[in-house]
């Protein structure tokens, strides 16, 4: 075995025995950017688990994934998302600790926190105002509840409200609303059992209607009540009673009270039946379970499955473990695993839903995921190709069973280029997927007449399409046009990389010459700071309109450019960039251009960033501090990324630039703390500077990458010089062939000063 080889096995045998005397769970931070609109979910899930089980509350703003730091609790639910915007999605299947008589289950129940909510890996637990606390665990299809009432306060009660669930007070219409359900309550030999449905919709993908079922009980015994009211919305009863059962398009539930101060109560959820519900909830939370042990096993799922994928020796800094552990654990509570939970079709492949949404990952959250998780990965993806077998088109959001909230392209395409240039095949049809790419490229969606863009669909595909066929742009007929045309390109080289590797040169040439057609939306005449040429908006007639390229407008669903400045989306042809390069003015302008990003004081916006046109809370943002490398001055990459990450990301609860968007923002830190970043739809990584003195990433089949780093300190992060597979390298990117595909080594030399070390040739760009 050579030397290096040897080396590293040391080092990656090292870390695992470091992690497991080291326990890895303690450097998760649940609340992780829960506040401050990072939307995050603080409560207990599994990976890509249904059951989310969380506080909701109330404040008169958006609950995103139910939790608020402040304002009154509503109910404890087991669905939720993390990280999301646009509007609250789910916050079903609740309960709700009530104190004393009940005369009217549908008024308002709310109540204040006590204390500050307590969260870890595994277990959350809240203390409200009248003396309850509520301790919660999880598994994948259910939850547990565990609440302790003060003694002498009255009856102990839990309040089942089927018509519960989290409302947008946006005013855009997103908000949820319940369409109606049943609950039926059984005694039976164990105790009480309620078994029922609730049928709901919209949400920010303005889903139609869809049903969870669920199936509840209880360790103590009790009376109940059910209740109906008077329509879906109000807090009218028209009955509260004995019956065991209610059904109705009105609001329906039931209120069970206890003589017991301490009561556990156990709920399975399922989208086929109540029964499938009862049969998870008994499978996966039997009747002796306790919280500890439902905790313990959160974090061994964890543990296991997830964090010990990331191992270093370097552990004397707990801030920067808490980044890295709690950023693995944000990046993977959504998509959710729903295979064997579809209602809507019968098939042997997976089933993956709760895509927040391609165009907000397909950076760095879909490659991350094929590294540390890729059997979840390949499955993804034959889900996301048997969607559109079923569906008609690939998501680029989907939730609830249901494509929505297409923002830009159809960034699925980036994500299938993405796994077919890196090797995965397992059991994933090519043909199918090729196919459903291409239906992307070719096929007009059908206009769902969405409200926020009236002009083309939302709901899937590209909308735009018609004018990208016929112009090679697309003009202001269409709503986010140069947002839109840029993607396109993107999405037609990733058809291009597909078509390339099944052998299809004609649909090859096709989609790569298409891919360069975002040169046709490049305005040479736009000037901003001294800078000439940025991508510009154009009428139906095919003129240029005129356009400040530092102001998007209201940068929405109906302007030109969506949650980006012009000069952001003119950094976007990262297929195309040696071109880029030669129309922002050539090498020395594009690295002007490309720090003028991060200089304080220029954006009209951004004030939490100092007004810089750069946004890290901004996908169309991501790769910009990296583009460096493309210009010959990679020491600048690791200067302002590492600027970003260490200024805007902190293990805290207001931790993150923005909206998690699903994990997005994580995996764009972890890809800072490993020292690299993904081209997505291309093999190349570039090349920046890891964050440990050693880091060992369990690849799968055995195989690993071992990355270290002499001389690492706070202020010591240039790269020196790079040794790869034990060679000495002189470029600033690297090939999934090169560290992925059969594992590898990465030694660094770092040091305070910047040194010119990446001498080689530049990374490529495909589409030039």
């Amino acid at each position: 075995m050579p030397h290096l080889m040897r080396l590293a096995l040391a080092l990656a045998m090292a870390a695992a025995s470091s992690c497991e005397a080291l326990d890895l769970a303690q450097f998760v931070l649940p609340n992780m950017g829960d506040i401050n609109g990072g939307n995050t979910f603080p409560g207990v899930s599994l990976p890509l688990g249904v059951v989310k089980l969380g506080p909701d509350l109330y404040t008169g703003s958006d609950s995103y994934s139910g939790y608020q730091s402040t304002g009154n609790f509503i109910g404890f639910s087991l669905l939720h998302e993390s990280g999301t915007g646009g509007a609250p999605k789910y916050g079903v299947v609740s309960q709700m600790p009530v104190l004393g008589d009940i005369a009217n289950p549908l008024a308002d129940l709310s109540i204040n926190r006590s204390t500050a909510d307590i969260t870890r890996l595994g277990y959350y637990k809240s203390s409200l105002f009248n003396g309850i606390t509520v301790e919660l665990g999880a598994t994948g299809k259910a939850g547990m509840y565990k609440y302790q009432f003060p003694e002498n306060s009255g009856a102990s009660n839990v309040v089942v409200d089927v018509s519960h669930v989290l409302s947008s007070y946006r005013g855009q219409g997103l908000g949820q609303n319940y369409l109606g359900g049943n609950i039926t309550v059984t005694t039976t030999s164990s105790g009480i059992r309620y078994t029922g449905a609730g049928s709901y919709d919209n949400g920010w993908n303005r889903a139609p209607k869809w049903t969870v079922y669920f199936c509840g009980s209880f360790d103590q015994p009790s009376t109940f009540k059910t209740f109906l009211g008077k329509d879906a919305t109000s807090s009218t009863l028209v009955n509260y009673g004995t019956s065991t059962s209610q059904n109705s398009t009105a609001r329906v539930g039931a209120v069970f009270t206890f003589n017991s101060t301490s009561v556990t109560s156990r709920v399975g959820v399922s989208f086929i039946s109540s029964t499938q519900a009862c049969s998870n909830l008994d499978r996966e939370i039997p009747a002796d379970t306790t919280l500890s042990t439902l905790e313990d096993n959160v974090k061994s799922a964890w543990t296991d499955g997830v964090l010990s994928k990331i191992t270093t020796t370097d552990t004397a800094n707990a801030t920067k473990l808490q980044l890295l552990y709690s950023s693995l654990y944000h990046f993977l509570l959504i998509p959710t695993n729903k295979t064997g939970e579809n209602p809507l079709w019968t098939s042997e492949e997976p089933y993956y839903d709760d895509i927040f949404t391609f165009w907000d990952t397909f950076r760095c959250t879909t490659p991350l995921l094929h590294i540390m998780q890729p059997t979840a990965y390949e499955e993804f993806i034959r889900s996301t190709i048997d969607i559109w077998r079923f569906a008609g088109f690939m998501p680029d959001a989907r939730s609830s069973f249901f494509n929505g909230a297409t923002q830009g392209g159809s960034n699925a395409d980036n994500v299938l280029a993405d796994a077919f240039v890196k090797g995965v095949r397992g059991a994933i049809n090519w043909d199918d997927g090729f196919a459903a790419m291409l239906t992307d490229a070719e096929t007009v969606p059908p206009n769902n007449n969405d409200p926020r863009d009236l002009s083309s669909s939302t709901k899937e595909g590209r909308g735009a399409l018609p004018d990208w066929i016929q112009h090679g742009y697309i003009t202001t007929k269409y709503a986010r046009s140069v947002s839109r045309a840029i993607e396109y390109a993107a999405n037609d080289f990733a058809l291009y990389q597909v078509a390339t590797g099944l052998n299809n040169a004609t649909a090859a040439s096709k989609y790569l010459q298409r891919s360069r057609n975002w040169r046709n939306q490049w305005n040479a005449n736009l000037t901003a700071l001294n800078f000439t040429g940025f991508l510009g908006p154009r009428d139906t007639s095919g003129n240029w309109l005129s356009q400040d390229p530092l102001s998007c407008g209201g940068c929405y669903w109906g302007d030109a450019y969506y949650q980006g400045l012009p000069m952001e989306y003119s950094f976007n042809a990262h297929h195309d960039i040696t071109h880029l390069i030669s129309l922002s003015g050539g090498v020395d302008a594009f690295v002007a251009r490309l720090e003028t990003m991060f200089k304080p004081g220029l954006s009209s916006g951004n004030s939490q960033f100092g007004y810089t046109l750069f946004n890290p809370g901004n996908e169309p943002s991501f790769a910009t501090p990296y583009l460096f490398n493309f210009a010959g001055r990679q020491d600048l990459s690791v200067y302002y990324s590492r600027s970003v990450a260490r200024a805007y990301y902190a293990p805290t609860p207001g931790g993150l630039p923005g909206n998690s968007d699903a994990g997005a923002m994580e995996s764009w830190l972890l890809w800072n703390m490993i020292g690299l970043y993904p081209m997505t739809g291309q093999t190349t990584f570039l090349v920046a500077s890891p964050w440990f003195a050693d880091l060992t990433i369990q690849l799968g089949g055995g195989k690993t990458l071992v990355i270290t780093a002499e001389n690492v300190a706070e202020d010591s992060y240039y790269v020196q010089s790079l040794t790869v597979n034990g060679q000495p390298w002189d470029k600033a990117w690297v090939t999934w062939d090169d560290i992925f595909a059969n594992g590898g080594t990465m030694d660094f030399v770092l040091g305070p000063e910047p040194a010119d070390w990446a001498t080689g040739a530049p990374p490529p760009s495909p589409a030039s």
